[in-house]
């Protein structure tokens, strides 16, 4: 019995919950990175895993190390950037684009922020639109 219960845990799993595949795809390098890791694990640890894969696979272009630079967001339209401290599994989706965090001048509380996230998200809907009008 102890050896189905050793086969049957997911990768990484010392017990204890849920495991779950996500797909982090890295805007403009090619092909996403697949994890399985805990519901409970955070948005910062998924971002950080994320980057270690991407430098040591050296793929292009370089993005350095710092997870404060990066925000991760859902695949799913009408979403904005999930905070660090949040539960990977609280999003409903489980792909994920992770990008460059767009330099701002002022406090969190800047008002031509949501300008430029907006700005992405049309962006991001341009190039998808291009991509399934092309085929």
């Amino acid at each position: 019995m102890d050896k189905q219960k050793k086969g049957g845990r997911a990768l990484g799993d010392k017990g204890g919950g849920n495991m779950i595949l996500i797909s982090v795809t890295v805007l403009g390098s090619a092909g996403p990175f697949r994890f399985i890791v805990k519901e409970e694990q955070l948005v910062s640890s998924v971002i950080q895993t994320t980057l270690k894969s991407y430098a040591r696979e050296g793929r292009f272009p370089a993005l350095g190390s710092d997870q404060d630079q990066f925000l991760l967001y859902c695949s799913n339209e009408g979403y904005g950037a999930l905070s660090p401290r949040e539960m990977i599994g609280k999003s409903s989706t489980r792909n994920f684009l992770l990008c460059e965090n767009p330099k701002t001048d002022g406090p969190a509380t800047d008002p031509g922020r949501d300008a430029r996230k907006g700005s992405f998200k049309s962006w991001l809907k341009k190039s998808f639109n291009r991509k399934v009008s092309s085929h």
